[in-house]
């Protein structure tokens, strides 16, 4: 190992905004079971299916609509 490096040259991550953020969050079973068929079906896990459809979300600025019983 050096003593010293050069990072003069270096550049920074160009995917640090995408960077995700881990959290805790509860979810109701039957909303998770769901995302889990839904992510088998499209082959990738269910958390990035969780996420993309947040992000969809978020981009087009969907309100959620709902009335207390």
């Amino acid at each position: 190992m050096k003593e010293s490096y050069d990072f003069s040259k270096g550049i920074k991550n160009p995917y640090v905004k995408k960077l995700k953020k881990q959290i805790t969050i509860r979810i109701d079973a039957d909303a998770i079971e769901y995302f889990k068929e839904q992510a088998t079906e499209v082959g990738i896990s269910y958390q990035n299916l969780i996420n993309l459809y947040l992000r969809d979300c978020t981009e087009k600025k969907r309100k959620l609509s709902f009335s207390w019983e």
